[in-house]
């Protein structure tokens, strides 16, 4: 096995994933209070709120994919992704995608009931501590503190109102508490906390130390507009901080990049030949079917609108404003045997790290051969393109792994911070601010990264593509241009990445932005536009599941419009 952590996360769930108590004497295999009230079972139970990073453990709505920790299925509600398969396969999330949102809908339950697993272990482990006087447990005090932070955030990002469960609330089983609003305040606690108490450093890969505290804490603040809070913590860790891009934007990807210096936090995943429950299972049905990899899945396919973000000008600048008056070439209802031709328009060479297109090569596999390689059918609404970035490279056998009935078991890590996103958090909250030289510096980093890639192949695979132009921004002109090209270039860069959405949310241009998108997209998915409802202010939120709501009698209260 590859990471400590996981390994103990494994030993974890064998020994005490079955431990309720329904006798006042422990299970057999299970762990007593008595036996934990020590460093090392405060250790045992950390780990356990570390396994729970990946979203499926404890998972009470019985997805998996629901419950995934990478967030792949809200990338489905932005316009970055589609569901992928045929429309009737997980029938409930093609109605996610759709905006016929029903509030007892699994998907909207596996997330809030995954999440909640995650901030009741972490509680279980600041309960503890507060228990034990005999040695010094402020590191992991704020490893847990961080971890219920990052669950709290997730929380507070998608479902808006929610309730906030204390160490306290969950030493006295007080779990039923109400939801009257933001839970901001809490979450800035607990990774300041961590900010404060953790070291520089970590022994042990997957562990956040304070630089990866104070990052975290500054995407909350700037989820919330804060500029200024966000700008002062994100400007630190880019000028102070231990991180630095890698050159080649595929190692964040695969193996020899893992927890390299780009990597901030991430869920640590490994795949074992596929045996390990710590693959990441949430993610299994996203590769192509049947492509490279057998019979499974053809699930999260791009779209077209993310596609032609990547479109650029003749001097390798994007079209901030009109990238969407014309598609990149797609063979959207042809077959393998059809005559087609790629773009042949000037690209960012992002796009063909981030989405599978055909005439291209993917992820090494060889050029991707078109409609054969796509599981959903001309009738359903998920396009011609395939994922790329969660999907193994050829040769990267470290992170490949299949599962009893075809699935993959990925090893690729999921990076829930990395240092492009922390540049590019740091150069919107300078735009916003009217700090135009930051904000292009910052900027032009990541830009730079992309312009100097040279994994990307041509269809014989043997040189560079050469409709690949990209550029650094020579200025920008004012503010309004700055921010248009800082939320652009969060596009380009993250893609793909289960950012997309919350970006929107931040940025309140989700009416006008998503409603544009279902007419732009029914250019390539003719049927997309008579699927699809209207996006509305409600869905700025997700709803409080009416499990949820049922099980607190009343307690919990639903988001408007539901």
């Amino acid at each position: 096995m590859k990471k400590k952590l996981i390994i103990l996360i494994t030993m974890f769930v064998a020994v005490i994933s079955c431990s309720d108590e329904f006798t006042e004497k422990p299970a057999i295999g299970a762990l007593s209070d008595e036996a934990l009230a020590n460093e090392d079972g405060v250790e045992l139970l950390l780990v356990g709120a570390y396994s729970t990073l990946d979203g499926i453990r404890n998972n009470l709505s019985g997805n998996g994919f629901a419950a995934s920790g990478d967030n792949w299925w809200l990338d489905v509600l932005s316009d970055d992704a589609h569901k992928g398969s045929t429309d009737g396969d997980q029938a409930d999330l093609f109605e996610v995608e759709t905006y016929n949102w029903a509030t007892g809908n699994p998907y909207i339950l596996g997330r809030w009931s995954s999440i909640f697993a995650g901030i009741n272990r972490s509680n279980a482990v600041i309960a503890l501590i507060a228990t034990n006087t005999e040695a010094d447990l402020s590191g992991k005090l704020a490893e847990a503190r961080f971890l219920r932070g990052h669950f709290n955030f997730e929380l507070q990002r998608m479902y808006g109102n929610v309730p906030f469960i204390s160490a306290e609330n969950y030493a006295n089983t007080e779990f039923n508490q109400p939801n009257p609003g933001p839970i901001w305040d809490q979450i800035e606690a607990d990774f300041q906390f961590a900010v404060d108490n953790l070291p520089t450093t970590q022994s042990e890969v997957g562990r956040p130390n304070s630089w990866a505290a104070k990052a975290y804490l500054g995407k909350v603040h700037l989820q919330q507009s804060d500029w200024g809070a966000a700008f002062t913590l994100l400007a630190d860790v880019i000028n102070n901080g231990p991180y630095s891009l890698n050159p080649e934007f595929v190692a964040n990807f695969e193996s020899t990049g893992e927890n390299s210096s780009e990597a901030i936090f991430a869920i640590q995943f490994t795949a074992d030949g596929g045996q390990s429950l710590n693959g990441n299972i949430g993610g299994v049905l996203n590769y192509p079917n049947p492509g490279p990899f057998g019979s499974c899945c053809g699930f999260y396919q791009p779209t077209q609108d993310l596609v032609n973000a990547f479109q650029t000008d003749a001097a390798g600048l994007p079209l901030l404003d009109t990238f969407n008056q014309t598609d990149v070439a797609n063979d959207y209802g042809l077959e393998d045997a059809d005559a087609f031709t790629p773009h042949t328009g000037p690209l960012d060479p992002r796009l063909d790290y981030t989405v599978g297109r055909r005439g291209v090569d993917y992820n090494r596999y060889g050029t991707f051969p078109g409609h054969s390689w796509i599981r959903a059918t001309f009738a359903d609404i998920s396009g011609p393109y395939l994922p790329a970035k969660n999907v193994y490279q050829s040769g990267d056998a470290g992170n490949q792994g299949t599962g009893a009935w075809g699935q993959q078991h990925s090893g690729i890590n999921y990076h829930i911070i990395r240092f492009a996103d922390v540049l590019l958090m740091g150069a919107e909250a300078a735009a916003e601010s009217n700090n135009l030289t930051d904000a292009l510096t910052w900027v032009n980093l990541v830009r730079n990264r992309a312009a100097n890639m040279t994994w990307v192949m041509n269809e014989a695979g043997d040189a560079p593509a050469a409709n690949y132009v990209i550029s650094e921004y020579p200025s920008f002109a004012d503010q309004a241009e700055a921010i248009k090209a800082v939320r652009h270039e969060r596009r380009l860069e993250l893609g793909m990445e289960g950012n997309r959405l919350f970006d929107i949310r931040r940025w309140g241009n989700g009416v006008t932005l998503m409603n544009e998108y279902f007419t732009n997209e029914a250019r390539t998915i003719s049927n997309f536009g008579t699927k699809v409802n209207p996006y509305e202010a409600k869905h700025d939120l997700l709803p409080i599941p009416l499990n949820a709501i049922d099980l607190s009698g009343g307690v919990l209260t639903q988001n408007p419009g539901y």
